[in-house]
């Protein structure tokens, strides 16, 4: 299996492109802000065709470049309903102080063809299996991706805002909820092995036995009477 990686834009986010093999389709997860240049030089690299983007939330430092991403390759473009309309109103999902700034260097909008991702539900796409959880907390449609072990390759869980290296994402902007996102961690991440591999909307990769062990959000959360989660 092929991830290439790459933090993008103004807020450094993480772009993958995630495919069998070089040489084959492949899906592209979180294409934001500034992230049309990197797309397109890992796709050259790799000798790689899109099918689809896929985006764990509707900010707009992971979506900025949903358009003309999904636009010079004719792709759909997943995302939960919760959080489509950040795609159009970027502004309303972040709050002025966040989202003016940059609104003027921005491409917003919805691309062609939007499908929409709910919990459970299992996409086949570029010949890879993918697993969503909707992991609402940081925004009210934050989803997750997992990707199940294949022979000596571990699973991975692309888990966008809702757990980082050591943190977790912020519950302060419009949609956020600090008692979703205990109640999403508790419920997505908790249950994983420990050899799950995190690929997270920002910073570094991490594993689901490291954060178990280290991240006071997964430690407080394992110590604690689950309550009928």
């Amino acid at each position: 299996m092929l991830i290439a990686g790459f933090p993008a834009g103004a807020w450094g986010t993480n772009c993958y492109v995630v495919a069998p093999a070089a040489g084959e389709e492949c899906v592209i997860i979180d294409p934001g802000h500034q992230a049309t240049a990197g797309v397109e030089e890992t796709l050259a690299k790799h000798r790689l065709k899109p099918v689809a983007v896929v985006l764990t939330h509707g900010h707009i430092d992971h979506v900025a470049s949903v358009v003309p991403v999904c636009g010079a390759h004719d792709v759909p473009a997943w995302i939960h309903p919760a959080d489509r309309y950040m795609m159009s109103d970027p502004e309303k999902a972040l709050g002025r102080s966040i989202g003016m700034p940059l609104m003027g260097e921005l491409t917003v909008g919805e691309p062609d063809d939007v499908k929409e991702l709910h919990d459970g539900a299992e996409l086949k796409l570029a010949g890879l299996g993918f697993t969503v959880s909707h992991a609402p907390g940081h925004t009210k449609g934050s989803v997750t991706f997992r990707m199940p072990e294949q022979a000596d390759i571990p699973s991975v869980f692309f888990s966008g805002d809702l757990l980082f290296a050591g943190s977790v994402g912020r519950t302060d902007l419009p949609g956020g909820d600090h008692a979703e996102m205990l109640e999403s961690l508790a419920r997505v991440c908790l249950p994983l092995d420990d050899s799950t591999v995190v690929l997270s909307g920002h910073g570094p990769q991490t594993t689901i036995g490291r954060e178990r062990a280290t991240n006071p959000y997964l430690t407080g959360l394992a110590a604690a009477p689950r309550r009928g989660m």
